[in-house]
C-alpha cells in the first residue's frame, strides 16, 4: 500500500498585538493624597452619602506628611487637642505636643473608623489632569499608566511632601551618606561620625537635640538664624487623660482655649507685628541663658522680626549648640569634596555623612503639574507667570470642579491647619451640592471674583510681619508676593468659607449635539444648550 503524504498547512505567524492600555476607572469624585486633607475629604463625602470616590495615594499606608517625616523628634508644634480633626476628637494623647508615631496612628485609625481604605487606590502616583470640555470629566493621569475620570477632582497633596535638597557643586563625589530629613535613612548609624547638617529650620531643631549625643562631631551650617523660643513637651498624666475623657465639655474647653490663645497671634503677625517685640525679648532671654559663648550668641541671634520667618520653640537645640563638639558655620557652602565640605572661607571641614533639614519645594509642587483646565488652559504655566492663586485659596478660575485642600494663601504661622482643612472640606462639599442644585455638571470660579479676591488677600498681606519683617522666606513666592499665608484670622476664613456664594461661579452643562432638522420639522427656538448657565 501506498501512502499519500499530505502537505501540512503552513500557519501564518500571529502578529503581535500591542499591549491595551488599562481601561480607565471612573469615579465621581477623585481625591488626591491621605493626609489630613484627603482624609478628612473623604469622610465628608461619606457624611453627605457620596460612596462613589477613589483616593490616590503614592505611599503604601495612609498619613502624608505624618508617613513620611520619621526623624528623630519628629513632632508637631500645634498642640494636639488642637492639630486633630473637630469630629473625631482624642483624650488620650500622651504629649502636649504629639510626637509621629502617635500622629500617624491617630489619622490610621481614623481611616479604619470611617472604613476608607475600601476607596483608597495605594501606590498610585498623581502626574497630571486634563479637562474635557466635552464630557464635564478630569482625566487624571498616574506615573504607572493608568487613567481615571472623574467628575470632580480634589487635591490634598498639600506643600510639604516634595523635599528640597540643595544643588551642592561636588556632592555627587562624596563617598559617605546623604538623606534629607524628610526621608530620614535609619539604616545608616551616627554614632561616632563627624555629621554636617544643612539648614536650620523647624525639623532641625527638632532631630539636632536627639542626634548629638550619639555623633563624634557636629557641623551645623546655618545661612538664617530662626527665632527659637522655649518650649518644653508637657506629658499628660494618666489623671489628665481620664478627666479629659470623662469630664463632660473638658476636652472642648481646652480645645477652645488653645484655639483662641494661639488666634491672639494672628493679630500682632497680620496686623501689628511692632507687638512681636514681646515675643523677640522672650526669645533673646531664652537664647542668652542657653548660649554661654558671645560669639555662638552672635551667630544665633536673628536680625529680622520674630515671625517674619517660622517661630520655633525648643528647650533643647541651643543646648545641643552649646555642646564643645557643636560648631555653626554661617559661612556659605561652596563645595562638597569626597570628604568633606569648603565654605567660602576656604576651609574644609571633614565630615562623614551630610543630613539635609532644607525644607519642602513648596511653589513648584503646584507649578510642576501637568494641569489643563478649560479649553486647554494651562493652569501651571499661568501659575508661573502670575503667580500661585485660587479663589478663597480652594478653587481655581479655568479649572472646573477642582479644589485645592490647603491650596494657595491657606498656611498659617500661628495655628493649626485642620481647622483650615476643615472650612475648606466644608466648602468643597458645598460646591458639589450647589453644581447638583442648579443642574450642572460643574461649577468654576469666574475669573473676576479670584482676581478680586487675590487683591483683597495681598493689600492685607502687606502690613504683616511676613511681607515687612525683613527676612527673605519660603512664604514668598519668585514675584514677591506672599502666596502661602492667609491675612488673618482663621475664624474670618471659616466664616467666609461657611456659606458658597453662587454668584462668583460659572455652571457648566455638557454640550448637546446640535437639533438635525428635516424639511417636515419645526424650526427649533435653539440648536445648542449652552455650556454655560
Amino acid at each position: 500500500m501506498t501512502s499519500i503524504s499530505v502537505p501540512q498547512r503552513q500557519s501564518r505567524p500571529r502578529k503581535a498585538n500591542p499591549a491595551r492600555p488599562p481601561k480607565p476607572i471612573e469615579a465621581r469624585v477623585i481625591v488626591i493624597g491621605t493626609g489630613f486633607s484627603g482624609l478628612g475629604m473623604g469622610i465628608e463625602l461619606k457624611k453627605q452619602g457620596i460612596e462613589d470616590f477613589l483616593i490616590l495615594e503614592k505611599g503604601t499606608g495612609v498619613g502624608g506628611t505624618w508617613r513620611d517625616n520619621t526623624y528623630p523628634g519628629c513632632a508637631c508644634d500645634v498642640p494636639s487637642h488642637l492639630y486633630s480633626f473637630s469630629f473625631e476628637p482624642k483624650s488620650s494623647w500622651s504629649n502636649l505636643f504629639s510626637y509621629q508615631p502617635e500622629i500617624l496612628s491617630y489619622l490610621e485609625q481614623v481611616a479604619q473608623k470611617y472604613r476608607l481604605a475600601e476607596h483608597i487606590k495605594f501606590g498610585t502616583t498623581f502626574t497630571g489632569a486634563r479637562w474635557n470640555d466635552a464630557e464635564c470629566r478630569w482625566h487624571v493621569a498616574t506615573a504607572d499608566g493608568r487613567e481615571f475620570i472623574g467628575q470632580f477632582l480634589v487635591s490634598g497633596i498639600g506643600a510639604l511632601h516634595v523635599p528640597n535638597i540643595p544643588e551642592l557643586p561636588g556632592i555627587e563625589t562624596f563617598t559617605g551618606p546623604t538623606f534629607h530629613s524628610a526621608r530620614w535613612d535609619h539604616l545608616v548609624d551616627l554614632t561616632g561620625m563627624n555629621v554636617a547638617v544643612i539648614g536650620t529650620g523647624a525639623s532641625a531643631v527638632q532631630f539636632v537635640p536627639e542626634i548629638i549625643d550619639k555623633v563624634a562631631a557636629l557641623q551645623v551650617y546655618q545661612r538664617t538664624p530662626p527665632w527659637v523660643l522655649p518650649r518644653s513637651n508637657v506629658e499628660f498624666s494618666a489623671r489628665a487623660k481620664r478627666a479629659l475623657a470623662l469630664v463632660p465639655g473638658l476636652r472642648r474647653l481646652l480645645r477652645n482655649g488653645l484655639y483662641w490663645s494661639a488666634e491672639a497671634g494672628a493679630y500682632a503677625m497680620t496686623r501689628r507685628p511692632d507687638m512681636l517685640r514681646i515675643v523677640e525679648r522672650i526669645a533673646r532671654r531664652h537664647l542668652e541663658r542657653e548660649i554661654t559663648d558671645p560669639e555662638l550668641r552672635r551667630k544665633l541671634t536673628p536680625t529680622y522680626r520674630a515671625g517674619c520667618k517660622r517661630l520655633l520653640g525648643s528647650d533643647t537645640y541651643y543646648a545641643a549648640l552649646n555642646k564643645p563638639k557643636t560648631e555653626v558655620v554661617t559661612a556659605a557652602i561652596q563645595a562638597v569634596t569626597a570628604n568633606g565640605i569648603v565654605t567660602s572661607d576656604g576651609v574644609e571641614r571633614p565630615v562623614d555623612a551630610i543630613i539635609y533639614g532644607t525644607g519642602f519645594h513648596i511653589f513648584d509642587v503646584f507649578t510642576r503639574l501637568d494641569f489643563h483646565g478649560r479649553y486647554g488652559v494651562d493652569i501651571a504655566d499661568r501659575w508661573r507667570n502670575e503667580g500661585v492663586q485660587a479663589y478663597l485659596g480652594t478653587a481655581i478660575a479655568d479649572a472646573p470642579n477642582a479644589f485645592f485642600l490647603l491650596g494657595p494663601n491657606t498656611g498659617l504661622g500661628h495655628t493649626s491647619v485642620v481647622f483650615m482643612i476643615e472650612a475648606q472640606i466644608r466648602y468643597v462639599s458645598q460646591a458639589i451640592r450647589l453644581a447638583e442644585r442648579e443642574g450642572a455638571q460643574a461649577i468654576v470660579p469666574r475669573r473676576s471674583a479670584q482676581a478680586a479676591f487675590n487683591r483683597e488677600l495681598q493689600r492685607k498681606l502687606r502690613r504683616s510681619v511676613w511681607n515687612t519683617g525683613g527676612c527673605a522666606s519660603w512664604y514668598l513666592d519668585a514675584h514677591g508676593e506672599n502666596r502661602t499665608l492667609w491675612s488673618g484670622f482663621t475664624w474670618e476664613y471659616w466664616a467666609r468659607a461657611r456659606k458658597i456664594d453662587a454668584s462668583d461661579f460659572e455652571f457648566l452643562t455638557v454640550p448637546r449635539p446640535p437639533i438635525r432638522r428635516t424639511a417636515q420639522s419645526a424650526p427649533a427656538t435653539r440648536d445648542l444648550v449652552s455650556d454655560q448657565l
